[in-house]
């Protein structure tokens, strides 16, 4: 699929980007070019000493950022795939700096579009985000309307072969930033856990399957879905049971800008959602839903339909996230007593 292809990934230096570069670079030996665009040269520098451009001959460092219209463009020349992983993401400073963020994830988000639409860029896949659903905080609003950004875009690309799509999914497990190694460092320190809500839910999902699900939308997509995977859901207090059992759980209260629980899809997004395989799609409010329906052999939910972190059906146990804490975290994990 992305032999002799040209990829750009925004934002590549993160947790996804690392991810990804080394799943495709095993897999597609004969891409054409990796080009990982970020604006952190040491971040750059770091990931060279793993995927060095003189052990591998397809990857390129950029240095640029997407709010640099003019510079991003420019990388975007010869480019075949695009996939957007940039955003500045904490909710607490979304809410402290609003300007910020409405910047690198609204502007930097058409900054995207503006550079596929002016260049030979065949497919754009976006990052989207749990929190972009019914948001409270800044930062899922300015995600929300990236999303309605990419989305739209398929309506201006005229007869060009060009695709713009979404992907939105949960927590991903053990991501920078994440609660799973900040419990496993506060445990380890024999100091008590900082709960947020004994009963807080999230959506999971590893890195692995999100790079999965970016691959296959590049594959599928045939341009104005948001795609949200069918994945398990687990609450706070199975986390921190998982990994110190005996520990004290202090009660800390929800910060500025979260939900007790994430949704990915509303009762109002259920008008426009089709369900298929491993993952629902989201469609836009003016997309010919007979052409998604036949495309993914694909059947529509029920009105009033959510996808709820709360009313999930699949829950992750205290020894499955264990079991998952090994297997995407640290292989040498054990419960800290």
């Amino acid at each position: 699929m992305l032999n002799n292809k040209s990829v750009l990934i925004t934002g590549g230096t993160g947790s996804f980007g690392k991810k990804f570069t080394e799943i495709i670079l095993n897999r597609y030996p004969d891409i054409k070019r990796l080009v990982i665009y970020s604006r952190d040269e040491l971040k750059q520098f770091d990931m060279a000493q793993v995927y060095s451009p003189e052990k591998y001959s397809a990857i390129r460092y950029f240095i640029g950022d997407i709010r640099d219209k003019i510079r991003f463009k420019r990388a975007c020349e010869g480019i075949d795939v695009i996939i957007h992983a940039a955003a500045l993401k904490q909710v607490p400073a979304a809410e402290y700096n609003p300007e910020e963020f409405i910047k690198t994830n609204i502007d930097g988000a058409q900054s995207v579009i503006d550079a596929a639409l002016d260049t030979d860029v065949k497919v754009v896949v976006a990052l989207s985000t749990d929190k972009a659903a019914a948001p409270i905080n800044l930062y899922g609003a300015t995600k929300l309307v990236s999303d309605k950004l990419f989305i739209a875009a398929n309506n201006i690309k005229g007869k060009r072969d060009l695709r713009f799509s979404a992907v939105r999914y949960g927590n991903v497990m053990g991501s920078r930033g994440s609660v799973i190694p900040f419990f496993i460092n506060k445990a380890k320190e024999g100091t008590s856990l900082p709960v947020t809500h004994r009963e807080m839910t999230r959506f999971n999902i590893s890195l692995e399957d999100g790079v999965e699900m970016v691959l296959w939308a590049i594959e599928n997509a045939i341009g104005g879905e948001i795609f949200v995977p069918k994945i398990p859901s687990y609450k706070i207090e199975t986390v921190a049971k998982a990994i110190a059992p005996n520990a004290k759980l202090v009660n800390v209260g929800i910060r500025p800008g979260e939900k007790l629980h994430e949704e990915m899809i509303t009762d109002s997004d259920s008008y426009n959602t089709i369900e298929f395989d491993k993952y629902y799609a989201i469609l836009s409010t003016i997309s010919k839903k007979e052409k998604y329906l036949k495309h993914y052999n694909a059947k529509e939910v029920e009105r009033g339909f959510t996808y709820n972190s709360g009313t999930n059906t699949e829950w992750v146990s205290v020894e499955e996230m264990r079991e998952l804490i090994k297997k995407y975290v640290d292989p040498n994990f054990k419960p800290i007593e």
